[in-house]
């Protein structure tokens, strides 16, 4: 025979247990069913839709607090800045000087070497998020991926914009100030090609390494293939001796992203090609194309 279930009162005498598996008489007043709700509860926190600048709020955050930031670009400000103020110091030793050529022009040897800086501070952007897996955090943070990757190339271009036109123009007064007399003046648009010109240009570079850095999720494999991206034109031009491959050697100059730099203080490796400001154009839509599809594959990826 059943026993009766712990809690339950025991049958009166003479009743028999219920048979096993029968469902036991209910006892006791009912209760009524606990998950009742809670007064309304009101947060101290203001509760507002989150929008890019909250985004830009966070990524400025990131890019100043991280330590790669101050390296890459204190090493960019210490190679455009020295080995401008040492190109001057040896043209002013000179007793030919420069004639009739704009001294802005030496600054390109210092910004060229420090475009690796900014290359290298785009890529680590983007790609050194997934190293760490701190874009997990990131993503659950500001669901909207797009606002995300948006607010990072914003963010990112100001800064590197602002460094470079910083650096340029104070190499530039340097330079017309050390060798006053021994060069040409620099034009208005000299001026202007010479120091914003130059400083979109890079912000524009940096920013395509943003975009690769998104797309390879690697910061070596991208930093990799933004170098080589600068200087294999070149070498690879440099020994091109066979006739048949001149056209294609005279692109690969025209088209190398040092001689774009160099269009901006009017030098160039050939007469044709890009001129004025083409590089500027040029670099605004290879950036875009880039960014378009750093877009769509973080749409489509896990992260």
């Amino acid at each position: 025979e059943g026993q009766a279930a712990p809690g339950s009162a025991p049958p009166a005498p003479g009743e028999a247990y219920p048979a096993p598996g029968s469902a036991y008489p209910a006892s006791g007043p009912a209760y009524p069913a606990s998950g009742s709700a809670y007064p309304g509860y009101t947060s101290p926190i203001p509760v507002v839709r989150t929008h890019l600048g909250h985004a830009l709020a966070s990524e400025w955050t990131k890019i100043r607090s991280v330590r790669s930031t101050m390296w890459t670009l204190g090493v960019f400000v210490l190679l455009v800045v020295g080995i401008g103020l040492l190109t001057g110091l040896v043209v002013a030793g000179q007793d030919a000087g420069l004639g009739e050529e704009s001294p802005l022009g030496l600054g390109f040897f210092g910004l060229l070497l420090g475009s690796m800086c900014i290359m290298t501070l785009g890529v680590l952007t983007t790609a050194s998020e997934y190293s760490t897996g701190m874009i997990r955090t990131t993503m659950v943070a500001c669901p909207s991926r797009a606002r995300v990757l948006a607010a990072k190339a914003v963010v990112f271009f100001l800064v590197a914009f602002v460094v470079t036109l910083v650096s340029a123009a104070l190499v530039g007064f340097a330079h017309v100030a050390m060798l006053e007399g021994e060069a040409k003046a620099p034009s208005g648009e000299e001026w202007l090609k010479g120091t914003l010109g130059i400083s979109f240009y890079l912000a524009l570079l940096g920013t395509f390494s943003l975009a690769v850095g998104s797309i390879v999720r690697h910061s070596a494999g991208a930093i990799t293939i933004m170098i080589g991206a600068v200087l294999a034109p070149l070498v690879i031009a440099l020994f091109m001796f066979s006739s048949s491959l001149q056209d294609v050697q005279q692109a690969l100059f025209e088209y190398s992203i040092p001689n774009q730099m160099s269009i901006f203080y009017a030098n160039s490796l050939s007469e044709s090609g890009p001129s004025g400001w083409d590089p500027l154009w040029i670099m605004l839509g290879v950036t875009a194309v880039a960014l378009g599809g750093a877009f769509a594959l973080l749409e489509k990826r896990d992260v």
